[in-house]
């Protein structure tokens, strides 16, 4: 039988796999455009595909819990200022990793 870390580690996978799925959905219809740009910018200064995609499905799981803490609709300009400040995370995303 599986311990609760098990399951807790699994619904973490899942999150993080459908995020990553959501920004590759982002950079290949060009909606928003801030996705391909910030993908094209951040692969032409060296940084490696996985990296560039968990930063920016860092930057997409901010504005989720926004949404989900504040209840309000996507903020689309705040998302897309985040993702062109990368590689600088969002001020929200520092907090949670310290």
């Amino acid at each position: 039988m599986s311990e609760p870390t098990d399951i807790q580690n699994d619904d973490e996978q899942f999150a993080e796999d459908t995020l990553i799925q959501a920004i590759e959905n982002q950079i290949e219809s060009d909606n928003p455009p801030a996705a391909k740009a910030t993908f094209n910018k951040l692969t032409l200064v060296g940084y490696e595909r996985d990296d560039i995609l968990e930063m920016m499905a860092h930057v997409l799981a901010v504005e989720i819990d926004k949404i989900l803490e504040e209840d309000r609709a996507f903020d689309t300009d705040w998302y897309e200022a985040a993702l062109r400040a990368l590689p600088e995370l969002p001020p929200e995303a520092k907090a949670e990793q310290a």
